[in-house]
């Protein structure tokens, strides 16, 4: 089971969607074209685009399976002291004095240009349960950091 808001399940959706309804009849059409022009054993074309059939099949099935296990989380019914999934958490790099600000999502959600970090990186992990004023270390590839938690929103 996977859990996700509500918006990161309707990407997933729309997603879902563009690959069954745009791009898989594409592909099925490039395949078809290429077939026409004889020879498939040095048809390059022909290989090129079932490969790519095969990209998105994969692609379509996985989204399938994510969608049957996803759950919509509910963001009334979560508390906004400790922090937990969809949270937002702003905290202070005690090593440099860096203040930072991530949401906590899905895997599937994470994005850190937007400031979406996966609940299952190390920094999630250590943050989960914690409340404003706690400090942390988290050990990331780089090495140590120490964390002190600022505010945490929903």
């Amino acid at each position: 089971m996977e859990y996700m808001s509500q918006e990161g399940y309707d990407k997933l959706v729309a997603e879902l969607k563009q690959l069954e309804t745009v791009e898989l009849p594409q592909v099925r059409d490039a395949i078809a074209e290429a077939r026409d022009k004889g020879d498939l054993s040095e048809n390059f074309e022909y290989h090129a685009a079932k490969r790519e059939q095969g990209r998105l099949l994969g692609r379509i099935r996985f989204m399938q399976r994510v969608l049957e296990n996803a759950r919509v989380i509910d963001k009334s019914r979560l508390a906004g002291e400790s922090i937990g999934l969809l949270s937002k958490v702003e905290m202070t790099n005690l090593n440099t004095n860096a203040r930072m600000t991530y949401t906590i999502t899905s895997p599937h959600e994470a994005n850190l240009r937007e400031g979406k970090i996966s609940i299952k990186s190390p920094i999630a992990e250590a943050l989960l349960g914690k409340k404003v004023g706690d400090e942390v270390e988290v050990r990331v590839p780089a090495g140590m950091l120490k964390l002190r938690i600022e505010s945490v929103s929903l």
